[in-house]
């Protein structure tokens, strides 16, 4: 099996949210704690995008490197998940990790009193036996044991977020690129610009 990586589209991202509710759902993940975001960049001008933020399950993870407990390991598929009860909530994965994946469930508070480090799992639960009990109340529903992808990515609804190995998502997303063009050999631009508003400029 490939590496499994997310790829958000900004072009088709429309910041429904629907990613971020579907993943609080599926893993009842406690008030306070987002396990993934919607960013949106230059708000409200033209130029807009909106792009699905989560842990990016990295090739060379920050947060394994600075974890002084090694409770981060890599999955097969290089999903990068970690062990919550080695977990002493030291906070240098939080302070590592350049998409602010790793959040503690107390907020801001003193070493050890923000509680265990959750983050984005790419639905493969945790250490303990798949499909348990004890999984699931940490880490939430282990999808990839099911043979399913991630929530987020089966939920979106314009496909802005793709989830899978990593080769296959990357040949989407380029197909999805030389298809779509930019200006005004992008797909629908005169329909929407017109060929008069066009020349106006």
């Amino acid at each position: 099996m490939g590496r499994m990586k997310f790829l958000c589209d900004a072009e088709r991202c429309i910041e429904c949210n629907g990613c971020v509710t579907a993943c609080k759902n599926e893993h009842e993940v406690p008030w306070g704690v987002n396990r993934r975001r919607v960013v949106t960049m230059n708000d409200g001008v033209p130029g807009e995008r909106s792009i699905s933020v989560a842990c990016m399950h990295c090739s060379d993870a920050p947060c394994m490197a600075v974890c002084p407990t090694n409770v981060f390991y890599k999955t097969e598929e290089g999903i990068v998940l970690h062990d919550k009860d080695g977990c002493i909530g030291c906070g240098y994965c939080f302070y590592a990790c350049p998409f602010g994946a790793p959040q503690f469930p107390n907020g801001p508070a003193a070493f050890g009193a923000r509680g265990k480090m959750d983050k984005c799992t790419f639905c493969a639960g945790g250490p303990e036996e798949n499909g348990s009990q004890a999984e699931f109340d940490k880490y939430g529903r282990n999808r990839i044991a099911e043979g399913k992808l991630p929530l987020c990515a089966e939920m979106c609804s314009t496909k802005a977020l793709l989830a899978g190995d990593s080769a296959e998502i990357s040949d989407i997303f380029r197909d999805r690129v030389l298809r779509r063009g930019k200006g005004v050999e992008a797909w629908g631009w005169m329909t929407a610009y017109g060929k008069d508003k066009e020349e106006a400029k």
